[in-house]
């Protein structure tokens, strides 16, 4: 009986025992499970330091300062360039400035852009580090992309924010590139929390301070001239008669498209031919329906009266481009039309959708405002506003930049102004950061954006490569030069001549009147 009892005992506790056992392994499993759940749903969104893939995009956004170049071959050799730049520097002797452009833009005419003006900050922040005076604070070159539209804006600029109260001792932010409406809602944004921004291609005058003589972005200083300023140049370089002029523009629009046909339409009071609207797609760099639109446009043009032969287009690259390939199958082959419009015409050159036979069209001129243009100083007579030795300083830099230190940067193209103006924006940011400083130590971020009213006068003002920079008290350039450009039949930009806002160049003080 007691060898039963004892038998009955151990059973049981081993049946017990085995049992618990099998519990505490299911549960592991059980926790392995759900670990190994999470960990799979626990997805890494980094892509380089400072840059993340939002959870709703598949763009890298942020703010880079390594040698990453955002899956972008094409940027590679001026990225690292920045980076051994960027590492020359001491601990605690420079302050950043971030370079904000869609470094993730998937169309070929914005990639170039953003190329092009990477490679002229670039530039400039060389310049400022290695002058021959020894200026300090030095400068560190980061690089803010809000995604190919901009749509993240937000995520870069609270990044930004971050980084002006840290160790980065972030100063100003430049480049921003295409006026868009998520453009408008960053530099908004940035400057709300005391950021300065200098424009390099911004022209919309939405995008601009001292409209109506208020100051909606306080810190926005811009080295391009306004929409406004842009038209003011042409009509007085090509004596635009409202009687003959004829008006086509985005019906849609964006800050761009809108203040370029604003500023149209105050040229054509009085015009005899109804303007003639188009709706482009959402994404402006795509194709769409309109180039229909335009070969009915073409056909309305060609019923006007025999004495219009001006077109003033409102409209983006990929839509102008259409609309000069409509006019160059025009019906009405034996008139002659000349085509004006802004710096969005600097696409033009090179761009292989172009119809030949519109560019060889002899009684079909294509002419544009554009931001700068490497021809400009050297073949302009122009006495003031700039100067042939102040784009020669660039000049000696390029000359540099295929090797090191200063190279490589990849390959090198100025016709559309990009890189030049880029350039000048750069050298705008140096000065307020130095000149908030003139002890050479780290300027308080307030006192950066203070420093634009005082950007005037022959001492003051910056000697750009695109031309005399004098700032008005809202951080707009004064009667900047404005180069006038023409297509040309093989698909080139050639510079035709200086135009002036004022329809003058300034005084050799370059103050702005009151």
């Amino acid at each position: 009986m007691a060898r039963l009892w004892v038998w009955l005992r151990e059973d049981i506790w081993e049946i017990r025992f085995r049992r618990y056992v099998a519990l505490t392994l299911a549960a592991a499993l059980v926790g392995l499970g759900v670990w190994g759940g999470m960990t799979a749903a626990k997805v890494d969104r980094s892509c380089a330091p400072g840059v993340v893939q939002p959870k709703d995009g598949d763009e890298c956004v942020g703010v880079s300062w390594t040698a990453y170049a955002f899956g972008r071959s094409r940027f590679t050799e001026t990225v690292r360039a920045i980076n051994r730049e960027n590492h020359r520097l001491a601990p605690g002797s420079y302050v950043t400035v971030a370079l904000l452009e869609p470094f993730t833009a998937t169309d070929a005419d914005n990639l170039a852009d953003v190329l092009h003006e990477l490679q002229g900050a670039y530039l400039a922040q060389y310049q400022a580090n290695h002058d021959t005076t020894g200026l300090k604070p030095k400068i560190r070159l980061v690089l803010a992309n809000p995604g190919a539209t901009g749509a993240s804006w937000r995520h870069t600029v609270d990044q930004l924010d971050r980084m002006t109260k840290g160790p980065d001792r972030l100063r100003a932010v430049t480049g921003v590139g295409v006026s868009t409406d998520n453009n408008k809602k960053a530099v908004a944004e940035l400057t709300r929390r005391g950021i300065p921004v200098i424009g390099s291609s911004i022209t919309a005058d939405s995008l601009a301070n001292g409209q109506g003589g208020k100051d909606p972005f306080p810190g926005l200083a811009r080295v391009s001239p306004t929409n406004t300023d842009e038209a003011r140049a042409l009509a007085s370089f090509a004596k635009v008669s409202a009687v003959n002029a004829f008006l086509v523009y985005d019906r849609t629009g964006d800050p761009y498209t809108r203040t370029l046909q604003t500023s149209f339409e105050k040229m054509l009071r009085g015009a005899r031919s109804e303007a003639q609207p188009f709706t482009p797609p959402a994404d402006r760099s795509k194709e769409g329906s309109t180039a229909n639109v335009f070969a009915q446009i073409a056909n309305i043009l060609c019923n006007t009266p025999k004495t219009t032969n001006t077109v003033l287009f409102a409209g983006r690259h990929t839509q102008l481009r259409q609309f000069i390939n409509a006019l160059g199958a025009r019906g009405c082959s034996d008139r002659r039309f000349t085509v004006l419009t802004g710096d969005e015409g600097s696409y033009l050159a090179g761009d292989k959708d172009l119809d030949p036979a519109a560019l060889k069209d002899p009684l079909l001129t294509v002419r544009y405002t554009a931001l700068a243009h490497p021809d400009a100083w050297p073949k302009d007579g122009a006495k003031t506003g700039g100067s042939a030795a102040d784009a020669k300083v660039l000049g000696r830099l390029l000359a540099g930049a295929a090797r090191e230190p200063v190279g490589p940067i990849g390959p090198v193209a100025l016709d559309d102004g990009q890189l030049i103006i880029a350039y000048d924006a750069m050298r705008l940011a140096v000065r307020g950061v130095r000149g908030a400083s003139p002890t050479g130590r780290i300027p308080a971020l307030a006192d950066v954006g203070l420093q634009w009213p005082q950007v005037k006068g022959a001492q003051l003002r910056v000697n750009g490569a695109s031309g005399w920079i004098c700032l008005d008290v809202h951080g707009n350039p004064y009667d900047k030069a404005v180069p006038i450009v023409e297509l040309t039949h093989d698909s080139r930009a050639r510079f035709v001549k200086i135009a002036w806002p004022d329809g003058r160049p300034p005084a050799a003080q370059c103050l702005p009147p009151s």
